[in-house]
C-alpha cells in the first residue's frame, strides 16, 4: 500500500517540493505587532507575521546565519518554541512531495542551477481585515535570500499592495506560480513566500476529506475570487520539472494542506518522522484519465504513445486550473 502511494506521488509531482506552514487548516495564523520581540533584522517598529517571525529568528536572527546546521526537526520545533513563548498555538508543519528524514540538515538550495523567488504580502491596505505584517514580513525574506541563500535579486519578484510593487491580484499570483514553472528545470532552486489571508471554500470537486479547499486570497478577492488549493496544485507543484527543489512558506491562516503535498510533518513534540498524508486524493486531483495513462506507462505499456499522451495530460492539466471563484471567507 505504502509502494502505491510512493508511485502516486512520484507520477503527481515529479519536482522535490517542501512547504513550512504555520498551522493546521483548522487553525488561523496570528498577525504580529512587535516583531522586535522576535529579534528580526531591523525591525523599524513595523509588523510581522508570527510564522515567519519565527523562522527567521531561527535561521537568520541579527542578520546572522546559525553557527550550525539545524536540521528540517530543529528548525519546526524552534519555530513551535518561540511561537509557544510568545502565546501563539499555532503548531508548524512540513509537508512535501517526497518523505523527507525531517532530521537531515535542512537544505533550501541543492545543486549549482538558477536560484528563483517568488515572495508575496498582502495588507489588504483599505479594506476590512487589513493586516500590519505582510510587507515586512516579504522584505525580511527578501534580505534572508540574498545575504545567506545567494539568491540575485533580479531573480526575486514581489507582489505587494504598497503602491511600489506589482499588485498581488488574483491574476499576477497565478502567473507569478506558472512563470517559474516556465523558467525552472533540473538543478534549479525555487523559493516561494506567501503572507496575507488564506480561508476556506466548501470542495467543489470531492477531493478533500474534510470537505473543504484551502485559499490563498489575492487583493482583489472580491472580485477576481480566491486561489483554491486545486489551482495551486495544477499550476505550479504538479508541471514543475523533475529536478527542481522548492521551498514554499506559506504565512496565513488554514495553510496545513494549502498545496496538497503527500508526506508530512508536525513539530508538535510527539513525533520525529514525516508519514504519509493519506486524506490526499491523487485521482480528484489529477483525474481518471491521468492515472489511466500513468498505470500503462509504469506497466510497461504502450511505450512512447503513453509518454506522448502523459506530456499532453500534464499540459493540459496544468493550464486549465484557473477557474474563478468569487466567494471568500
Amino acid at each position: 500500500m505504502a509502494d502505491d502511494f510512493d508511485t502516486k506521488a512520484n507520477a503527481a509531482i515529479k519536482a522535490e517540493v517542501r512547504m513550512i506552514s504555520g498551522c493546521h487548516d483548522a487553525q488561523t495564523s496570528a498577525d504580529v505587532s512587535n516583531v522586535g520581540s522576535f529579534q528580526l533584522p531591523d525591525p523599524a517598529g513595523r509588523a510581522g507575521g508570527a510564522c515567519t517571525s519565527s523562522l527567521l529568528n531561527v535561521l537568520y536572527a541579527d542578520h546572522q546565519a546559525p553557527a550550525e546546521n539545524l536540521s528540517w526537526v530543529d528548525t519546526l520545533r524552534q519555530m513551535r518554541t518561540i511561537l509557544k513563548g510568545k502565546g501563539f498555538e499555532q503548531v508548524p508543519q512540513l509537508t512535501s512531495s517526497r518523505m523527507i528524514d525531517v532530521n537531515e540538515t535542512m537544505e533550501i538550495v541543492k545543486g549549482d542551477g538558477a536560484k528563483r523567488a517568488l515572495l508575496i504580502g498582502i495588507n489588504y491596505v483599505g479594506q476590512n481585515g487589513e493586516l500590519s505584517g505582510c510587507h515586512n514580513d516579504v522584505l525580511n525574506i527578501k534580505e534572508y535570500l540574498m545575504d545567506v541563500q545567494g539568491f540575485e535579486e533580479e531573480n526575486i519578484t514581489v507582489l505587494m499592495d504598497d503602491g511600489v510593487h506589482h499588485e498581488p491580484t488574483r491574476d499576477n499570483i497565478i502567473a507569478g506560480y506558472r512563470r517559474l514553472v516556465a523558467e525552472s528545470v533540473d538543478g534549479d532552486t525555487v523559493f516561494c513566500h506567501y503572507s496575507g489571508h488564506g480561508g476556506r471554500l466548501a470542495d467543489d470537486d470531492g477531493d478533500e476529506d474534510d470537505g473543504y479547499d484551502e485559499t490563498l486570497i489575492p487583493v482583489d478577492f472580491q472580485s477576481a475570487g480566491q486561489i483554491r488549493d486545486d489551482v495551486l496544485f495544477s499550476e505550479f507543484v504538479h508541471p514543475m520539472a523533475e529536478g527542481v527543489t522548492v521551498t514554499c512558506l506559506m504565512d496565513c491562516c488554514h495553510s496545513g494542506t494549502v498545496l496538497d503535498l503527500p508526506y508530512r510533518f508536525v513539530a508538535d513534540g510527539e513525533s520525529d518522522v514525516m508519514v504519509p498524508d493519506e486524506s490526499v486524493d491523487f485521482t480528484g486531483f489529477l483525474g481518471d484519465a491521468f492515472w489511466l495513462v500513468a498505470s500503462a506507462a509504469g506497466s510497461g505499456g504502450g511505450g512512447g504513445l503513453c509518454d506522448c499522451i502523459m506530456a499532453i495530460l500534464g499540459a493540459i492539466l496544468g493550464g486549465g486550473g484557473d477557474d474563478d471563484d468569487g466567494d471568500s471567507d
